[in-house]
């Protein structure tokens, strides 16, 4: 059965709205395993205990909040992740059938961002939303503005509106309030009830009840809603899949901060197994420096011990025969940690690598490239990355490998990258990108990517792909109608495949830069083992995602 979920959203977030969230959780409780949470609240008010107390799922308080008003009024981009990581872990703890979700409470601080940060919350949480409106002091016309404003804010972090409850609204204006919002969502209006404790839970039930049906609530909570994914959900997913079948993945840099921390965060959370290359006392010390306090869950792997080395050395010089390797030149080889750490994975020792992060590509790739090889089948190897963006997650290639692939190379890079897209859950449509839509311009760049369309189509019949094609008509469905009209694929892309290294480098950092898209890889698509590269300016949590992605292609 999948999960019911609904918002609380207000602009006042005062009594009204407690009187319509007890209410909607009474009337979910009634018919499903309901639990509660609490994206932000202080750990000292009591009207979560009411909503807890009314909930039917067995959800504690801890469990059922996420971070304290302050947290999420000072940061607010790093409360997010964490409220999904407490809502996520609190739905798996308590296996509810519906969950309703209540926004922060009426504070003496202003933040003027508190409803949109509410409203982006609600999105993290794939959840669509009930507002609560105050009548007070305002005209039927009032009341719409601010429903329409609110409204405006709750589409804008692309979630969607499924009903409205004006509060505080006398009975003898309940009509002329109702007309003034009707719209394409149900309206109800409540009278005001004094609701801040439990002293005024029985009140604020008779009057919900009498005012709001509860098979219109349920109803109105059946309506079509296309969930979001935005980036801190993907994020966190990435997390859980990772969890839920766990590796173990190699980290040669072991002693760079970033890589550290990043692997704290990891074992902290039990989400991967790590062997961590370098002096096992040198990174614990550095640990310590950092206020880390769980590397010791980690393993480590000296790079001069002579148990692990002298097979590893031994089994370099069986890869490497052809090409002549001594054993003198296999240990000077695995001097270099990006080597060491590939051939941990040859020997079956771990199911992954991360590098990059002080190292280039090439230390990274080529490694992988002479000892891990590509997959049977598989004529090369290319880097894609996903693209988290506002509401959902795409998929850019090649950005980080093959300089200018011929016909059969970009069709072989469009099905790897349509591969990993169902890896990562996405349903993929591809787009072969092009100065040209369906032959609309011409030229020898054009004819590629228009052979390499064909090769797709011949080697993947069941696959999505329109080709060539702009970006523009890829990306939106408005140019689509124009520019390919009739394609089903066209305006719907989710795999974008470049022409060349070029280009998908430059596009997939223009679209990160300017559109503040997270861009998670590169993921080195047709190794044997899963390998992956990180950039050199990567931050802590761009390392936290690649490994954790690494983990799950290792599964």
């Amino acid at each position: 059965m999948s999960l019911t979920t609904i918002s609380i959203l207000s602009p006042e977030a005062a009594n009204g709205r407690n009187v319509v969230a007890y209410g909607v959780v009474r009337a979910l409780a009634a018919a499903k395993k309901t639990g509660v949470f609490r994206p932000a609240v202080c750990k000292h008010e009591t009207f979560t205990d009411v909503l807890l107390g009314a909930s039917t799922s067995g959800i504690t308080r801890e469990q059922a909040t996420g971070v304290c008003p302050r947290r999420a009024r000072e940061d607010k981009e790093g409360a997010r992740p964490d409220i999904v990581a407490a809502y996520s872990e609190a739905v798996a703890a308590t296996a509810p059938e519906a969950m309703v979700i209540v926004g922060t409470d009426h504070s003496a601080v202003n933040d003027p961002d508190s409803f949109s940060f509410n409203a982006d919350v609600a999105a993290d949480l794939a959840s669509p939303v009930f507002l609560a409106v105050c009548a007070i002091d305002r005209t039927p016309e009032q009341v719409k503005a601010t429903v329409d404003a609110c409204t405006a804010i709750v589409t804008k972090a692309c979630t969607t509106v499924l009903g409205v409850f004006v509060t505080g609204c006398p009975d003898d204006q309940a009509d002329a309030v109702k007309a003034a919002v009707a719209g394409d969502v149900p309206v109800w209006t409540v009278p005001a009830v004094e609701f801040s404790d439990a002293s005024g839970a029985q009140a604020a039930a008779a009057v919900f009840d009498e005012h709001v049906p509860a098979d219109e609530v349920l109803a109105a909570l059946e309506a079509p809603f296309t969930a979001p994914v935005t980036p801190y959900a993907f994020q966190y997913s990435l997390l859980g899949k990772a969890k839920a079948d766990k590796k173990t993945i190699v980290l040669p840099e072991g002693e760079e901060d970033r890589i550290i921390k990043a692997a704290d965060y990891l074992l902290e959370r039990d989400i991967v197994n790590l062997i961590i290359v370098g002096d096992k006392d040198t990174i614990l010390a550095r640990g310590k420096e950092l206020g880390l306090n769980s590397l010791e869950k980690a393993s480590f792997q000296a790079m001069d011990d002579e148990e692990v080395l002298a097979p590893m050395v031994a089994k370099l010089c069986e890869l490497r025969a052809k090409k002549g390797m001594t054993e003198e030149q296999a240990r000077k080889t695995l001097t270099d940690a990006s080597y060491f750490g590939t051939m941990l994975v040859v020997l079956g020792k771990a199911d992954g690598l991360v590098s990059g992060s002080i190292n280039s590509t090439a230390n990274t790739v080529r490694p992988a490239l002479q000892v891990i090889k590509t997959k049977p089948g598989q004529s090369l190897v290319s880097g894609a990355f996903l693209m988290c963006f506002k509401d959902h997650v795409a998929v850019f290639a090649d950005c980080a490998i093959n300089l200018n692939p011929n016909a059969e190379q970009l069709a072989d890079i469009a099905i790897q990258s349509a591969e990993t897209a169902k890896a990562f859950g996405i349903d993929p449509k591809v787009g072969m990108l092009s100065y040209s839509t369906l032959g609309s311009g011409k030229g020898p760049d054009v004819d590629l990517v228009e052979e390499a369309t064909a090769i797709v189509k011949e080697k993947a019949p069941d696959l999505a792909v329109v080709g060539s094609i702009q970006f523009d008509a890829a990306w939106s469905p408005t140019v689509a109608a124009t520019k390919a009209k009739g394609n089903d694929v066209a305006g719907h892309v989710n795999v974008f495949v470049f022409p060349n290294l070029c280009a998908g480098n430059i596009g997939y950092k223009a679209v990160q830069r300017s559109s503040g898209a997270i861009a998670v890889g590169p993921v080195l698509q047709g190794l044997n083992r899963p390998v992956n590269d990180l950039s050199r300016g990567a931050l802590v949590q761009d390392i936290i995602n690649t490994v954790a992605l690494t983990a799950i292609e290792a599964q």
